[in-house]
């Protein structure tokens, strides 16, 4: 029998509210629930955001959050499922990068701290408190790291730079006001 240690508590007690914030957050975005806007809200926002088909945009994140969220506070297959809730919220972050830093003002603080958690769980793996070590790790070998990161990256990359686009082609033409004029 193994003995469980802080170390293990602590990653326990990461991983569910990582996980059950990113699984709630998802399920706004499928279901609709917890005030969310479900698929069809999710879709039109995602495609007034540049994410497009935007149905299909909000399938996708609502997919990795709730799923990567669900499977983290499980503690199962962690290398992929922080790598698809890291890369969900990298796209997220990239919409609110525009308002700076801070949640306060529209900012990418949140997106950040939830990818950056996601991430590190990817990375660290979820403890001797989860289903991944009670299955005897099957689903979370050490290659599976850099291989779903990396995948989650280059996938993640891709996404973001198309919607740069669309965004860029939306506002090209259109040019802001150099010198306000004064009425005297």
């Amino acid at each position: 029998m193994s003995c469980f240690d802080r170390r293990d508590l602590g990653l326990l007690l990461l991983r569910l509210g990582t996980g059950g914030v990113l699984a709630a957050h998802g399920a706004q975005k499928l279901f609709g629930w917890f005030g969310g806007g479900g698929l069809e809200g999710t879709g039109q926002f995602m495609e007034s955001v540049g994410y497009a088909p935007g149905r299909a945009s909000a399938t996708a994140a609502g997919l990795a959050e709730a799923g990567g969220g669900t499977l983290l506070a499980l503690g199962l297959a962690t290398p992929a499922a922080g790598a698809a809730a890291a890369g969900a919220m990298a796209g997220a972050a990239a919409v609110h990068l525009p308002n700076g830093f801070f949640a306060q003002g529209g900012g990418y603080e949140y997106a950040a701290s939830l990818g950056l958690a996601a991430a590190g769980l990817a990375v660290t793996g979820p403890g001797r408190l989860s289903l991944d070590h009670a299955l005897g790790h099957v689903f979370d070998r050490g290659w599976m790291v850099p291989v779903a990161l990396g995948v989650t990256a280059a996938a993640t990359a891709a996404m973001i730079g198309a919607r740069n686009c669309r965004v860029r082609a939306k506002t090209e033409g259109q040019q802001e006001v150099l010198f306000e004029e004064f009425e005297e």
